[in-house]
């Protein structure tokens, strides 16, 4: 039986693997790679901090999500197919490595973050 999301290491295992499966994905990678070149370094503990704010209710999180999302957007314009992708991906690293209430939450929050992103990026084009 796989165990619950309950500390950061979880978030921080989560991410990373998220991550390795983002960076060679055909639909979604490039954005990451050759768009935004994203510095991992930099980029993984702020996406850490954001998972933990939204599942462990540690505060660590305080910047603006949507105003990132908005600069891609400007270079690249994120469809449904990008989102469907990074939900799917996400969802499954979850199955993947967890199990339980709070891995749960992780896939709803998920899916409702990629819902309201993809309604907040069609509706600037």
């Amino acid at each position: 039986m796989k165990r619950d999301i309950t500390a950061r290491a979880d978030i921080e295992n989560l991410i990373d693997t998220f991550y390795t499966k983002v960076k060679v994905d055909k639909t979604i990678g490039f954005i990451f790679n050759d768009v935004m070149k994203v510095n991992w370094e930099h980029h993984t503990p702020i996406i850490v901090d954001f998972w933990e704010t939204l599942l462990l209710d540690h505060p660590v999180y305080n910047k603006n999500a949507m105003a990132v999302h908005y600069d891609i957007n400007k270079k690249v314009h994120l469809q449904k197919e990008h989102f469907d992708q990074w939900i799917y991906l996400f969802t499954t690293t979850v199955d993947e490595l967890f199990e339980g209430k709070i891995a749960e939450l992780a896939k709803t929050r998920a899916k409702s973050i990629g819902s309201i992103m993809l309604l907040k990026m069609t509706a600037t084009t």
